[in-house]
């Protein structure tokens, strides 16, 4: 994979106009758009057509979470728009997650679209291990986000978001074909921001990460195509 391949920069951004200006400046540069929760409530299902008419893959990421019959309505709704990837929470549990699965295998048949890889959500890099009590987990983050894990890889999940603090234990957990992507990479010269789990992005790499997540340290960067540009040196370098 091409190290700028790995790079999913994240468009959170608050309307169409600016949404259309990064994939404009980054659009040669990157792999993959992430279109998320803010700019999607703004935007609506146009600046998905933004992203994939330009020739540019889109990570539509709402983390869909509900009952199973509303999840695998919202993934069908996704499919028809041509996103390549789309996120569920996986504390959702198996039947939601088998819901989902079954909702893209059927609309992409349907349509004669290739089917969209569904990626799993653990737990949020903004979470830490001291937060979770609060949310009504008793356990150590590990064996959550481990049997997490567990649970939609033996569901057959295409891939899983996880903490870049949590590779060491999620990639022998993760089958061949299904991809490991990382938010929270966080390049030595970049500020932190609001992760609490956090990594570079040549230790993301090298502890198994596939793709990663990367927004402000481009996007704030006085230099975003040079920002993208020391990334992916630093990714290249670890590749080899």
């Amino acid at each position: 994979m091409a190290a700028k391949d790995r790079i999913i920069f994240a468009l959170d951004v608050g309307d169409l106009a600016s949404a259309r200006k990064w994939v404009d400046t980054l659009g040669t540069s990157v792999g993959w758009f992430k279109v998320g929760l803010e700019l999607f409530c703004a935007a609506g299902p146009e600046v998905v057509e933004l992203v994939t008419s330009s020739g540019i893959r889109c990570f539509l990421d709402l983390k869909f979470h509900d009952i199973p019959n509303t999840v695998s309505g919202a993934v069908k709704s996704a499919v028809r728009l041509k996103a390549q990837m789309m996120t569920i929470h996986l504390s959702g549990g198996a039947r939601m997650i088998q819901a989902a699965l079954r909702g893209a295998d059927e609309e992409s048949a349907r349509l004669g679209l290739p089917k969209p890889r569904l990626i799993g959500v653990s737990v949020l890099t903004s979470l830490g291990e001291d937060d979770l009590p609060s949310v009504g987990v008793d356990k150590p983050l590990e064996d959550h986000v481990s049997g997490l894990v567990s649970l939609a890889c033996g569901q057959g999940i295409g891939g899983i978001v996880c903490s870049p603090a949590d590779l060491p234990f999620v990639r022998p957990l993760v089958p061949r074909g299904a991809v490991i992507i990382t938010p929270g990479i966080r390049p030595q010269w970049s500020e932190t921001g609001d992760q609490k789990r956090i990594a570079t992005p040549s230790s993301a790499i090298a502890a198994g990460a596939d793709l990663m997540v990367i927004g402000r340290p481009i996007s704030h960067a006085p230099d975003p195509l040079d920002a993208v540009k020391r990334i992916v040196e630093e990714i290249e370098a670890v590749q080899g």
